[in-house]
């Protein structure tokens, strides 16, 4: 069957007639918010998952913005096997919270691991700026360590400082974020 993108309120109609919602994010970006009743199928998994016990007739797949799901719509497809439709909510979570349609909020997980590295290396790149302009040129040394540790991770895939982020206190997910 065909793999169409979909707006969030029809998918929202299509979800009240039975149509299952998947949640591709991985559980430190479902933590924080996500759409209520939607299915937990984390991409990192996917290989691995098995096909709903009664697959439903209909399936839409969501990611945060939309490009993740797009970029893997062949393996969610596979996944979903050719007896269903399956559609990917056009612009994801986003798409869905702009169309005023509900999301499920807790606010006591975190942010995401992603935005968190975004904070902490623009944070140490903006203060050895500063600190080197105002006190000493040595300062200039964090910005050159944090853009080359950017640069490695883009490049090979793994981020020190995700890693090290990820077992800060705060990043502990709670088992009520894992629900639905």
């Amino acid at each position: 069957m065909a793999f169409s993108t979909i707006t969030p309120g029809h998918a929202k109609s299509l979800i009240d007639q039975g149509a299952v919602l998947f949640d591709i994010r991985e559980e430190s970006e479902r933590a924080r918010e996500r759409i209520g009743g939607s299915r937990h199928l984390p991409l990192s998994n996917l290989e691995s998952a098995s096909a709903p016990p009664s697959a439903p007739a209909v399936m839409i797949f969501h990611c945060k913005s939309g490009g993740r799901t797009a970029a893997h719509m062949p393996r969610l497809q596979a996944y979903a096997g050719l007896s269903c439709d399956t559609y990917m909510l056009n612009g994801g979570l986003d798409g869905w919270r702009k169309a005023g349609l509900p999301v499920v909020i807790d606010r006591s997980q975190p942010i995401e691991l992603q935005r968190q590295v975004q904070i902490v290396a623009g944070g140490l790149g903006l203060a050895g700026t500063i600190l080197g302009s105002t006190v000493s040129p040595l300062f200039y040394i964090v910005p050159a360590f944090v853009g080359a540790g950017l640069l490695f991770a883009g490049i090979s895939g793994f981020c020190g400082m995700a890693k090290l982020l990820m077992r800060a206190p705060w990043n502990r997910v709670t088992e009520n974020a894992s629900e639905t």
